[in-house]
């Protein structure tokens, strides 16, 4: 069960990043607006760098739900345990590797202009996988119950 609250809290802070990132959804030929660019850039600031030491919450909830999934395969091995921990190690390893380091670049000013919209983009999918791997994980935990 607590693999599967953790789970809950960060499919509640992929929904805030997807309430931001949908702004680049229907962008014609995936150019950005400026005001969405400068609300997207504006909330990654926030989230990412000005909102220190707490940003640092989502990252222990990550930890901590690879914690508790690897506690879960020790107990017993089983498709739901395995399952779980291959979709949140996929959804945490992208957000390590790729997510958190654009936003913040993003957030920083960091990217040239002709660069904001791919990024901003490259985010949302990013975050819409992350989302759904994170809601199959959820799902998986609820149901094993």
């Amino acid at each position: 069960m607590v693999a599967a609250a953790l789970a809950g809290f960060l499919l509640a802070v992929l929904w805030f990043d997807l309430m931001f990132d949908v702004q680049a959804w229907r962008a014609p030929d995936g150019k950005v607006s400026e005001a969405a660019l400068s609300s997207i850039s504006t909330y990654y600031r926030r989230v990412t760098i000005d909102a220190s030491p707490m940003n640092r919450l989502v990252a222990a909830a990550m930890l901590a739900l690879l914690a508790a999934l690897a506690f879960e395969l020790v107990e017993h091995v089983n498709v739901v345990t395995l399952g779980s921990l291959g979709l949140a190690v996929s959804a945490i390893g992208l957000a390590a590797t790729r997510v958190v380091r654009r936003a913040k670049r993003l957030g920083r000013g960091q990217i040239a202009p002709d660069d904001r919209s791919r990024v901003a983009r490259a985010i949302l999918f990013d975050h819409v996988y992350c989302f759904g791997a994170i809601a199959a994980l959820l799902i998986l935990q609820v149901a094993a119950t």
